[in-house]
């Protein structure tokens, strides 16, 4: 069991907090509360109509996550700030990495970067992306970053990204990737090169379930001895109690990402940031 469970905040870059003064004030009220992190979600464009899998309304307001959490680094000093997660197969990986290593520069080194392999088709066709190849170009992108993050004369040659003879600093001391998805190509690529791994909207059993999927998949993908043990955040199903929240420690969780209701007015949000605070951060 972990041996203290942490909790994030999601939502930082919509509703109440796509607009801001109340993004600043929610950021601030989050740090003071306790909380270790803020965290922004990312849909380029929506489909319209809304169709499955989408959760989302077309019209629905969801700023930049990094243009966000930018601008929440200004308006704090400790809390962390994590992309939860970026679409990576479509991004430049190149833009991207510039992009990471400047906020992680910025912010003091509290960037955690969450990338995912996207699942609405309509957007990538929007994008002109192949839907198709979205996982492996995720593998791709991801080895061209650590390339130009990480080596002294940054070069590489794959599928979707090939470079030499170019350098991008600032190269980030150490800035944490945490991976999503519930696929076995998804388990791979936590194991094999992610600091984490993000769950989205799982209950207790729910949890169990994907926690014993992979501890599975750990006996059949080799770990880089530098990545330590995989860290396990997870955005439960509505406001868990103390003891919901120390079941998911006892299950392995490190981290409880809390997505407040959608639509709540800053208000309403201040109210379930402070009580969310005052239940659950030091008490589990």
């Amino acid at each position: 069991m972990p041996d203290a469970l942490t909790f994030g905040l999601f939502s930082m870059n919509m509703d109440a907090c796509s607009y801001p003064e109340s993004a600043a004030r929610i950021a601030r009220l989050a740090e003071t509360a306790g909380f270790d992190s803020l965290w922004a979600g990312e849909h380029v464009v929506l489909p319209d109509p809304q169709v499955p899998p989408s959760m989302m309304v077309p019209e629905e307001r969801m700023l930049d996550p990094l243009i966000s959490l930018t601008f929440l680094a200004a308006q704090t000093t400790t809390i962390r700030l994590g992309t939860g997660i970026i679409i990576l197969p479509q991004r430049n990986p190149l833009v991207l990495a510039k992009e990471l290593a400047s906020l992680d520069a910025l912010s003091g080194g509290r960037l955690i970067f969450g990338v995912g392999v996207g699942y609405l088709e309509p957007e990538f066709r929007a994008l002109g992306i192949p839907f198709a190849d979205r996982g492996p170009r995720t593998d791709d992108y991801l080895a061209a970053m650590r390339a130009i993050w990480t080596q002294d004369k940054p070069a590489y040659d794959g599928r979707f990204v090939t470079f030499a003879g170019v350098q991008a600093h600032p190269q980030p001391a150490r800035l944490p990737i945490v991976t999503g998805g519930h696929s076995p190509g998804a388990y791979r690529r936590a194991f094999e090169g992610a600091n984490g791994w993000y769950g989205f909207a799982l209950d207790l059993a729910g949890t169990a379930r994907i926690l014993a999927d992979l501890r599975d998949a750990a006996s059949r993908h080799a770990r880089p001895p530098d990545l330590g043990e995989l860290e396990i955040s997870v955005t439960p199903r509505g406001l868990p109690d103390q003891d919901d929240a120390a079941r998911y420690a006892e299950l392995g969780v490190h981290r409880l990402i809390l997505m407040p209701p959608a639509g709540l007015d800053e208000s309403r949000l201040t109210d379930y940031v402070s009580a969310a605070g005052d239940a659950l951060i030091g008490r589990v």
